[in-house]
């Protein structure tokens, strides 16, 4: 039987990424084997730790930016793209990031691609032992946002918008 593969997301403000790194540590073996996706500084750090606790796994780590420079929004990128089922980002609540519009749409998209998300460690620890994640059968519900795509459809917008442009041409030569 084909090994399950969940594929995550590891982010972690500046006061946080210590927590993270200890929660990934103590949860290492359930974590072995699955695919990652790391903001640049977090990531960098927990692959050191990992590489220090178990030198001969192999782990499957993709970094992307610090958070500030567009990981966030690299992240963001992967969650719409289908890359990312579980986004552990352990934020912290007492200090303002100079990046919190980045924070905010990244929430936002783990909301809108209905993906496993939490913010802090207690959650994540619910989260890891659920039965489910590691049951092979559960998928999560993935919505359909057709109608939402699909809102211009049968709705004159264009030719309106070209009629009006031709209206103010007519009278400009006029």
């Amino acid at each position: 039987m084909e090994k399950l593969i969940r594929k995550i997301g590891l982010v972690a403000h500046d006061a946080m990424k210590k927590d993270l790194i200890e929660w990934v540590l103590w949860n290492s073996e359930l974590l072995m084997g699955h695919k990652f996706y790391c903001t640049g500084t977090t990531g960098t750090l927990i692959l050191e730790a990992l590489k220090e606790k178990h030198p001969d796994v192999e782990w499957d780590f993709t970094i992307l930016k610090s958070g500030p420079l567009g990981g966030d929004q690299q992240m963001g990128s992967r969650i719409v793209d289908g890359e990312i089922d579980y986004l552990f980002f352990f934020t912290d609540p007492m200090t303002l990031q100079p990046h919190d519009t980045d924070v905010k749409a990244l929430t936002r998209l783990a909301s809108v691609e209905n993906i496993v998300f939490c913010c802090n460690r207690s959650t994540a620890d619910h989260i890891i032992s659920s039965p489910l994640f590691l049951d092979p059968i559960y998928e999560r519900t993935v919505p359909d946002y057709t109608n939402y795509t699909k809102r211009f459809e049968n709705k004159p917008v264009v030719a309106e918008a070209v009629e009006q442009e031709k209206k103010r041409k007519r009278k400009r030569s006029s």
